[in-house]
């Protein structure tokens, strides 16, 4: 507009300038004489003024300024928090108004996002590979034994068994983005706090060992909160121990753009994340405890060099309290006839998204589950779907990402 108005100025001053410019119209003076008075000067006849046309407004047109494309998303954080319903997290009456309230206003809210399952360990599976549960998964996997095919993989590179660690033929997130030369890394908040319990990095059990890890008032790291310990294809190289980090770590990531990796997958404690209630070491836990976690790190992850380029970050939770729900049409096999334990799905639990490219206060009202998370992080780097993701029907976030 300021363009435009620039420019109107400049058209009618020229205007101006160019009508003052232009002489009037010369009218000759003739002197008739007459033979019998051939000395007589005759008085000119006074001209009749020529009505003066006004000169037409100039007319000036705005010019279209191009706006610049938004820059691709290219630093995607998920915070994964546990087990609450949509209606609870979201409604008027929150334990968690940051989370419920704040965020949305700041973002995007998907209304409809559901969890695939129950219990927790198979969700966070599903985001990392797009791998329905088996009998092990939904049972948190107590034990940590290895996955054992009864079959081969299904054209889908869906997993036919029963297990927890999966053999190295499945792939997931990570694999594809070393593929492409982006970067990943898990953020296990608490994971290492207690040396002889657990690694300070890539912690897993044994083979075979036991899968539960119990909260303390000092340790609330559990292995079935790390999606990344349950894949050879990642556990069995250095990777593992070099992206699969304590939550220290992020702080000193986000200082920069180069530092920060592509994908961040971030769990908080069992206490923070709002899984345990009350918590061993005394607090509140539940949305409570989760929503002043988030108030501590959400602000973190805006102001950093890389979310302020390009960021993304994902709020969601695993799966709902007690609805066991679906939708996108979830498959139910091939290892399991109920994903959801008692019923078809995860539950309805939504999910707060924020980004420079987000307009504040968006809502999205179409159906995600957790295998459209995973395609919409594929999508967003290029990458091709793994397992249920390469659903060509399944809605994603993309389209409020442009």
């Amino acid at each position: 507009m300021r363009i435009a108005r620039v420019l109107a100025a400049a058209v009618l001053l020229m205007s101006s300038a160019a009508l003052a410019a232009v002489p009037p119209k010369a009218h000759g003076v003739r002197h008739r004489t007459h033979h019998a008075a051939a000395h007589r000067v005759v008085r000119p006849r006074t001209a009749k003024a020529r009505p003066v046309r006004p000169l037409p407004k100039p007319s000036v047109q705005a010019l279209a300024v191009p706006q610049p494309k938004p820059p691709a998303i290219r630093h995607v954080f998920v915070i994964v928090l546990e087990n609450e319903d949509y209606a609870t997290i979201f409604g008027p009456d929150t334990p968690s108004p940051y989370l419920g309230h704040v965020l949305p206003a700041m973002g995007a809210l998907a209304t409809n996002y559901y969890a695939t399952g129950h219990a927790s360990l198979s969700n966070y599976l599903t985001m990392i590979s797009g791998q329905p549960p088996s009998p092990a998964t939904i049972g948190d996997c107590s034990r940590y034994t290895e996955f054992a095919p009864t079959a081969p993989l299904t054209p889908q590179g869906i997993a036919v068994g029963n297990g927890c660690v999966y053999p190295a033929s499945v792939k997931t997130l990570p694999d594809q983005l070393e593929a492409a030369h982006f970067t990943w890394r898990g953020y296990m908040e608490d994971m290492g706090n207690d040396a002889g319990r657990e690694a300070s990095a890539c912690a897993r059990p044994q083979i075979g060992g036991d899968g539960v890890l119990r909260a303390t008032a000092t340790d609330g790291y559990a292995y079935r909160h790390d999606p990344f310990i349950y894949f050879h294809a990642i556990v069995d190289r250095p990777a593992c121990a070099a992206n699969v980090v304590r939550l220290e770590r992020l702080t000193e990531d986000l200082k920069s753009a180069a530092a920060t990796p592509n994908f961040s997958f971030i769990t908080p404690s069992v206490c923070n994340d709002g899984h345990d209630q009350p918590c061993a070491d005394g607090r509140p836990g539940g949305l409570v405890t989760a929503d002043a976690w988030l108030k501590l790190w959400v602000p973190r992850i805006l102001a950093s060099p890389a979310f302020r380029q390009d960021g993304l970050l994902i709020v969601t939770f695993d799966e709902a309290s007690r609805d066991v729900t679906a939708c996108c049409n979830e498959p139910t096999g091939p290892n399991v006839k109920a994903p959801g334990r008692y019923g078809p799905g995860g539950g309805r639990i939504g999910a707060v998204l924020l980004s420079p490219v987000i307009k504040p206060g968006t809502v999205i009202d179409a159906p995600i589950n957790h295998y459209g998370f995973l395609r919409s992080v594929e999508d967003i780097f290029g990458l091709p779907h793994l397992g249920y993701a390469a659903d060509p029907a399944l809605n994603t976030f993309v389209p409020a990402t442009p």
